[in-house]
C-alpha cells in the first residue's frame, strides 16, 4: 500500500508563492507518474500538472502554465509543486496523486491509484 501525504499549503497574498510537497511511502514511487489536482469549493475537481517517472516531463493545466512548476525526488520519495504568481483562483484544496499510468493519460484523475489527503491553499486578493 502507498500512502500520500501533502504538506506546504497555507494562506498567501495574491503574487506569492507556495511550495507543496507530497511525500510518499513505500518503495514503488519511482515507478509513479505523480499528479497534482485541486478542487474549489462548488467546483469539479480539475487537473493541474504531472510529472513523469523520472522526472524529465512535465505536463499542466493551461491556467497554470508558466507559474506552476512541478519537480520530485525520487531519493526522497516526495514531488513538489512550486506556485509561483498566485491569483485569487488558485484558491483551492490541492491534491497530489499517483499511479502506474500512461503519461498520455496524466491528466485523467481516474487514471490514478493513490491519492493524498489534500492541502488547502488560499490566496487571499
Amino acid at each position: 500500500q502507498v500512502q500520500l501525504v501533502e504538506s506546504g499549503g497555507g494562506l498567501v497574498q495574491a503574487g506569492g508563492s507556495l511550495r507543496l510537497s507530497c511525500a510518499a511511502s513505500g518503495r514503488t514511487f519511482s515507478g509513479f507518474v505523480m499528479g497534482w489536482f485541486r478542487q474549489a469549493p462548488g467546483k469539479e475537481r480539475e487537473f493541474v500538472g504531472a510529472i513523469s517517472r523520472s522526472g524529465a516531463n512535465t505536463y499542466y493545466a493551461d491556467s497554470v502554465k508558466g507559474r506552476f512548476t512541478s519537480s520530485r525526488d525520487n531519493a526522497k520519495n516526495t514531488v513538489y509543486l512550486q506556485m509561483n504568481s498566485l491569483k485569487p483562483e488558485d484558491t483551492a484544496i490541492y491534491y497530489c496523486a499517483g499511479g502506474l499510468l500512461l503519461p498520455s493519460r496524466a491528466r485523467i484523475s481516474d487514471e490514478y491509484t493513490y491519492w493524498g489527503q489534500g492541502t488547502q491553499v488560499t490566496v487571499s486578493s
